[in-house]
């Protein structure tokens, strides 16, 4: 699904840690600790295999540091000096420490050789904090050289050079030209039909109301006339949606708007976003700020991501482990308190501040399901199993070992099964064979259901993941063996599927479809899957390709056999995936990169062809925000805008278009503007650059009205740098950088290398 990128990392021989803590309050304030980290470049070995070498040197009160704490996507890593040391503590969680440190040291050094490529922003250390001699954590003032000083940073011999270089950026821009003016009524997602009128409305979003019969639940009529507005809808919900889609017309046109008649309908009834809080943490008051942009763009569903292997971000009456413990990361070399940290933090587990800790108390959650009811946005929780549930896993030992209650233990104790999962985690599986995963699953499902009746809220789907079982998850388990013998169940993939299946019923059972990631059931025997059809809400269909030589694409066997497919293609639709592969980009790229044309070209007859013989399975689109990389609301954002303008129109309008250069236009005249009165975060695009036909150095922008400051001297521009104004002499210009400055936002900066 989500974590493909992890798989291929190779595990390596690691010093084994004898110390143990799990103490994470930090000392007092003392003379700082300073951290520079850099990528010294790539390196090919004689097998092809790539490596670069990272170095940190540690400044300051380095007498105080007896070991440097980081996180880092897991990767085989070697100190080149024979005297340092690198522990793993967990898969993306590592210590570096060395016996030739010491205290009259002006600075100390280590450089590690380290498998793989670093080449985006992402994959530089974080959550950076020293360890005294007494195994406290405390914070270092940490800072990444740049990722782009020299091309050995971003190259790789032998491999393809993904830059987006300046002049390729110039060719695109150059499609985005349009003289074509904007109507008043051009706003995103675009209206079905719009007939102008006679005359002018001035005044605010408000009028006459009237529900009408229609058998799309989500018809409405706007009817603008100089004397007022009528809304015409099928119910009061899409009356309400109406109306703020009224606001958003008179905003963007300075409260004034020519008379015309608006007929709007969605084509799918499903148009979501799914966000992710477990791996980095989002407050209450961020899901409530995105929650009102998602009903500006008529999106009407929240997938609610909120466990996985790294943290359980939902209180659960009853479990209080599940908060108390899972919800907590930091230093710690046994996790006997508290998960450890990764991919974010300080080292402390009680650091209230940033994404590392934190979740939502039971009266938040009620709090946020009825902000969304009232919104028009149905919240569809998600509670990961059987895999991606170490949190729980950790969460219910952790009870047991304090309580010695074990009705809901996950696991048993002579399990012996090996296995990797995509993160590379050993212990990340819930075991169907016992029943204390059946007695944890029924009682979470059971309180979250409560919480929806006191908010008043609807719930027709809950998601069970399901998705990236490793192999081997319950090989070694004596309890998995004899249950799939005395059950005829052949081999995990069986055991798998009588989870699910199981999960159904314990769902169906309580008036509800069950929901999950099409592992589910597309790569099951068809009769296994033909048989949980009915029980099933959707599939969220992730790969779209053809895989292991089949001759249908997932999307057309989800259908054939019956299964409801909810689009959520990883192609054009992953919103955590880089927007290109510049290496001041945030973000992943195992899928490839995600922009918002990619999305917008995300057509579902492209992605879910019909199915000769067979009807439409299809129920919407939704996007995802997976959160390893993300590190505050303000990122949320750029991740999430402009790229989910492509999902807002292809969920509107399946398959009519407009151009991509109007569709520019649109984001930059009139959503960029909107989502600056919102105070909402977004992605600015990049400045072209070329050597024209003159030998000239030419420049353009995406957005006529941007400014593009550049560089020739290899550096970055900042806010002074000189503004381009027309041609430059190329002469003896090795290296040209520009920055767009536009909506009082920068874009990253791109990269021109003359040959000269």
């Amino acid at each position: 699904m989500h974590k493909s990128l992890f798989a291929a990392a190779v595990a390596v021989a690691l010093p084994a840690v004898v110390a143990s803590t799990s103490s994470c309050s930090h000392q007092s304030k003392a003379t700082p600790v300073n951290v520079t980290w850099e990528n010294l470049g790539h390196q090919v070995d004689t097998a092809g295999n790539p490596s670069y070498v990272q170095r940190f040197v540690i400044t300051g009160d380095v007498g105080r540091v007896a070991r440097l704490a980081f996180n880092q996507f897991d990767r085989p890593m070697q100190p080149t000096n024979a005297g340092d040391t690198v522990v793993k503590i967990i898969p993306g969680y590592y210590y570096i420490a060395s016996s030739e440190w010491s205290a009259d040291q002006d600075s100390l050094v280590m450089e590690i050789v380290t498998g793989g490529l670093c080449t985006s922003f992402s994959f530089a250390p974080d959550g950076v904090h020293g360890v005294d001699a007494q195994g406290q954590p405390f914070d270092v003032n940490f800072e990444r050289k740049s990722l782009t000083a020299r091309p050995e940073q971003w190259r790789v011999e032998g491999r393809r050079d993904r830059m987006p270089y300046a002049d390729q950026i110039y060719d695109f821009n150059a499609t985005l030209a349009t003289d074509e003016p904007l109507g008043a009524y051009d706003i995103l997602p675009s209206f079905k039909s719009v007939t102008l009128g006679e005359g002018t409305y001035t005044g605010e979003a408000k009028g006459e109301t009237k529900i009408v019969e229609n058998a799309n639940p989500e018809w409405y009529s706007i009817i603008v006339a100089p004397e007022g507005i009528t809304v015409e809808a099928a119910n009061e919900a899409t009356a309400r949606m109406a109306w703020r889609t009224v606001g958003r017309l008179l905003a963007a046109n300075g409260g004034s708007l020519p008379a015309a008649t608006v007929v709007d309908y969605p084509d799918f009834g499903y148009r979501g976003l799914m966000i992710d809080v477990a791996r980095n943490y989002q407050p209450l008051e961020e899901m409530k700020k995105f929650a009102d942009v998602m009903a500006d763009y008529r999106l009407n569903r929240l997938q609610f991501h909120f466990i996985d292997d790294e943290a359980w971000r939902l209180e659960i009456p009853g479990l209080p482990e599940l908060t108390q413990y899972a919800s907590k990361r930091g230093y710690t070399l046994d996790e006997a308190e508290n998960l450890a940290q990764i991919y974010a933090g300080n080292g402390d587990a009680n650091n209230p501040k940033g994404t590392a800790n934190g979740y939502m108390t039971r009266q938040d959650f009620i709090d946020f399901l009825k902000y969304c009811n009232e919104l028009g946005i149905q919240v569809i929780p998600e509670v990961e199993t059987p895999g991606h549930a170490r949190a729980a896993r950790k969460a219910m030992e952790y009870r047991y070992r304090t309580t010695g209650d074990a009705t809901y233990r996950l696991v048993e104790d002579n399990d012996t099964s090996k296995y990797r999962s995509a993160q590379d985690f050993g212990d990340n599986v819930m075991n169907p064979a016992l029943p204390g995963p059946y007695a944890f699953m029924e009682k979470v499902i059971d309180e979250i259901l409560a919480m929806y009746k006191e908010a008043g809220a609807p719930i027709e789907y809950f998601h069970i993941g399901g998705d990236e079982v490793p192999a081997g998850a319950w090989s070694g388990s004596p309890s998995a063996v004899k249950f799939m013998q005395e059950n005829n169940i052949a081999d995990e993939h069986g055991l798998h599927a009588y989870w699910a299946d199981k999960m159904a019923d314990m769902l169906n059972a309580r008036g509800l479809k069950l929901a999950g990631w099409q592992e589910i059931a597309i790569d099951k025997p068809e009769d296994v899957a033909r048989a949980i059809a009915p029980k099933i809400g959707f599939i969220n269909l992730w790969v779209p390709w053809a895989q292991h030589g089949a001759k249908e694409l997932p999307a057309q066997k989800a259908q054939r056999l019956g299964l409801p497919v909810l689009l959520s293609a990883v192609t054009n639709y992953y919103f955590d995936l880089m927007y290109d592969y510049s290496p001041d980009e945030r973000g992943l790229n195992w899928g490839g990169v995600v922009d918002e044309f990619k999305s917008f070209d995300g057509y579902p007859n492209r992605l879910a062809p019909p199915v000769k013989g067979a009807p439409s399975k299809v129920i919407g689109v939704q996007g995802q925000l997976w959160a390893e990389t993300m590190r505050s609301p303000e990122w949320l954002e750029y991740y999430l805008l402009p790229k989910m303008f492509g999902l807002v129109e292809r969920g509107w309008n399946a398959d009519s278009t407009m151009t991509h250069a109007k569709y520019n236009r649109i984001i930059d005249e009139r959503e960029m503007p909107a989502l600056d009165r919102k105070n909402v975060n977004y992605r600015m695009r990049q400045a072209g650059v070329k050597v024209n036909e003159d030998g000239k150095i030419v420049m353009n922008s995406p957005y006529p009205q941007a400014v593009i400051r550049y560089t020739l001297d290899g550096t970055d521009p900042t806010a002074e740098s000189p503004v381009y104004e027309g041609p430059l002499s190329a002469d003896g210009v090795k290296q040209v950088r520009a920055r767009l400055y536009h909506h009082g936002k920068e874009s990253v900066p791109s990269i021109l290398i003359i040959e000269q």
